[in-house]
């Protein structure tokens, strides 16, 4: 099921929130219950058998934070402990999501034969897999309690709202809100107001620039190099709309029901270099990393030399948690040769120079969409052929570029200018005008619901682009 369907808008959320707010109002455990049945609904709906692997993550994982709390007093225990849930959720992991690619790649390297049975991949499995080694890394951290109670672990893992695509809750984040969160009306309303955003960023935005990006992608071979240009950057537009709708659509459904998640974007594609870009783009990702990869390495503050190898394995692993294909670790690689640079240069120190600002603004998007035709090619040779395709000057083909750009141009327009903080410029603009302020913020809510419906309505099936991670 996802957020952008009709039987998830006009079915399952009024039932969940008819259910919550009026059967269960003055029962927390019972909305917990609820949370967690209805959770596993939502999930087994597109998942049926997969939502086994869900319930094992849940139950393994609560019996994992027990017994590390339970050998407090015995570190090697308790070490061990965390050791072993560890193995088994990054195991879950490689069973699922990599042993296709690790045979195959042990197959061309030893000229062997072995094959490996054909596993679906379970939708979000990087993102419920990463939240639940944060319970239990943050409970042996102690900056965590140890849930005795099998279903507070389940709504933290398994929470709808944020479950098939983050973002990625830390557990500590959440931890208190999971059995004493408050409830609003000006939280409810705020949840809705985000969702209708996130809800119009993906429908309207993201889902028509995948018509050009994908007529481009799919066709690598045959296209102009002006529409590898144009297909690239409305991938580039299509990606950030995508995915930052789904996460604007999982915080404002986590506020209708009380929970607040932190921010998994911040109009990166302002950013003045690629660190930057990172620390804007899929925020919790960025931070689960550092806090549970690189500062445990040792991060910076170590000799230079090792500070490049600790930023090389996290990101390897980031191209690796994106996917199991060498365009994933290219694409990680990618990034890290560029990070290392900027961190070697202080290509970050640029003094309010404004027009060095936007210079490095531009070099720092391009440099991401070089990234992102590594990210959304098929394989590496597709890729490479993309590559060829932009620097190649390839004329052939062009009228389909002016066709794209004439049908599209109020798309493509309203997504340049949406990548920029336009909406806390305008609330700022009309912060001394707060009743017409409200009317407006009303008006423009019920016309961007109304015109994703109808776009909903349309369409056929489009998920979100972070499913498949």
């Amino acid at each position: 099921m996802v957020f952008s369907s009709v039987i998830f808008i006009f079915a399952f959320l009024p039932i969940c929130l008819f259910f919550y707010y009026v059967v269960f109002l003055k029962s927390r455990n019972l909305k917990n219950v609820f949370l967690l049945i209805s959770s596993l609904i939502f999930y087994a709906w597109g998942e049926p058998y997969n939502v086994l692997l869900m319930i094992f993550s849940i139950i393994s994982n609560w019996f994992f934070g027990l017994m590390i709390k339970n050998n407090e007093s015995k570190p090697f225990l308790k070490k061990m402990w965390l050791t072993v849930a560890v193995f088994i959720n990054i195991l879950v992991l490689v069973v699922f999501k990599y042993s296709t690619f690790l045979v195959d790649n042990f197959n061309y390297i030893f000229k062997t034969a072995f094959s490996v049975p054909s596993i679906a991949l379970p939708i979000g499995i990087s993102f419920f897999t990463f939240q639940a080694m944060s319970y239990v890394i943050d409970v042996y951290r102690g900056t965590g309690q140890a849930q005795k109670n099998p279903m507070y672990v389940g709504v933290y893992i398994s929470l709808f709202p944020q479950l098939i695509a983050g973002p990625i809750v830390r557990y500590e984040t959440i931890e208190n809100q999971i059995a004493d969160r408050k409830e609003s009306i000006a939280l409810f309303s705020n949840g809705i107001e985000r969702f209708v955003e996130g809800l119009a960023k993906k429908v309207i935005l993201a889902n028509s620039l995948s018509i050009i990006a994908d007529n481009a992608f799919n066709n690598t071979s045959k296209i102009s190099s002006s529409m590898a240009w144009l297909g690239l950057f409305c991938y580039t537009l299509q990606i950030y709309f995508d995915f930052s709708g789904y996460s604007d659509m999982a915080i404002g459904l986590g506020k209708m029901f009380g929970f607040q998640f932190e921010e998994n974007f911040r109009y990166p594609y302002i950013s003045k270099s690629v660190s930057e870009f990172w620390r804007r783009w899929h925020i919790s990702m960025g931070t689960w990393f550092r806090d549970y990869v690189y500062f445990p390495l040792g991060g910076s503050r170590v000799p230079r030399l090792k500070m490049i190898l600790n930023l090389f394995v996290v990101w390897l692993l980031t191209g690796l948690w994106h996917g199991a294909d060498w365009t994933f670790v290219l694409w990680g690689i990618f990034f890290f040769v560029i990070i290392v640079f900027e961190k070697l240069t202080k290509y970050d120190s640029i003094n309010n120079n404004r027009v060095k600002y936007i210079l490095h603004c531009l070099l720092t998007f391009f440099l991401v969409m070089m990234g992102w035709v590594l990210f959304r090619s098929d394989n590496i040779h597709s890729a490479f052929e993309y590559f060829r395709r932009l620097f190649g000057f390839y004329s052939e083909g062009n009228n389909i570029t002016l066709f794209f750009l004439r049908n599209n141009a109020y798309i493509i327009l309203l997504s340049i200018l949406f990548i920029f903080p336009v909406k806390s410029a305008l609330s700022q603009m009309l912060s001394k005008y707060s009743q017409l302020k409200t009317i407006l913020k009303l008006v423009s809510i019920i016309t961007l619901f109304a015109l994703s419906i109808i776009y909903v309505a349309k369409s056929t099936y489009s998920p979100f682009i972070y499913f498949n991670f």
